[in-house]
């Protein structure tokens, strides 16, 4: 099965291990994966500030580059969201691209969607001896609807102690240009947040959108919480090799 991965912007500057693990995960079952060089942003810091002609022309490079792949698969489901919400009707006037559009829809999938619905895996062979706990990101639980499909992952991972986040669906405060927009608002929707995670005894925070987690992680280290943050691909890959050297 062929899949180009989309890296999105956060990861491939920041967190590049994050894209690594994705790959490594998803070549143990069997997909060649590649990477288009020429995808840049999907659009989404310019469509949520207002200006939706640039987005637009962002997104017709993120169409281009991604054109000629079978599968398309995200580490992030904001990311991934955007183009499956709005890039139709970024390009409603336009039908050639609003076509494009459509077939880049139909074939790009977050991490942990692709997996469990498309390779039809729920577990990955993986040993993970800690205590996690997970935090749902708004926008791949409430614009993709991924909710079950992280969890169906963590559950199946051998030694692993899946602890319940209380008020779990409430945003972490980051939001892209909300957390710079409205900084007080945002700072203490994260403090509330690590509060929730440190309440559970997670030795592990695990999510699927490095956005949250870079925000969440800033405020667990400021608080000196010694709480690891993960992406759960970071995770599998992580258990799968324990588990293979046993």
């Amino acid at each position: 099965m062929r899949v180009s991965l989309f890296i999105t912007c956060l990861a491939d500057q920041m967190y590049p291990h994050v894209g690594e693990s994705v790959v490594r995960v998803l070549h143990r079952f069997g997909c060649e994966v590649d990477f288009p060089e020429t995808q840049t942003c999907c659009g989404q810091p310019a469509f949520n500030s207002g200006y939706q002609n640039e987005a637009r022309e962002v997104a017709r490079n993120l169409i281009r580059a991604f054109e000629h792949s079978d599968y398309v698969v995200s580490p992030s489901g904001s990311c991934t969201g955007m183009i499956a919400h709005y890039y139709p009707d970024l390009f409603r006037r336009e039908p050639e691209w609003a076509e494009k559009a459509r077939r880049l829809v139909e074939k790009t999938y977050e991490f942990t969607q692709f997996l469990v619905h498309v390779l039809g895996v729920k577990d990955v062979g993986a040993e993970f001896g800690h205590k996690v706990t997970y935090h749902p990101s708004c926008h791949a639980s409430r614009l993709l609807g991924v909710k079950e499909e992280p969890i169906e992952l963590l559950g199946r991972v051998r030694g692993l102690e899946l602890a319940d986040l209380p008020r779990k669906e409430d945003c972490c405060g980051f939001g892209g240009t909300f957390a710079v927009k409205m900084a007080d608002m945002s700072e203490a929707m994260v403090c509330e947040k690590a509060a929730n995670i440190c309440e559970t005894g997670a030795e592990v925070l695990v999510g699927t959108d490095m956005g949250c987690l870079m925000n969440i992680e800033g405020r667990l280290n400021k608080e000196g919480k010694p709480i690891r943050v993960m992406h759960l691909a970071q995770l599998l890959e992580e258990g799968m090799d324990r588990h293979g050297k046993q």
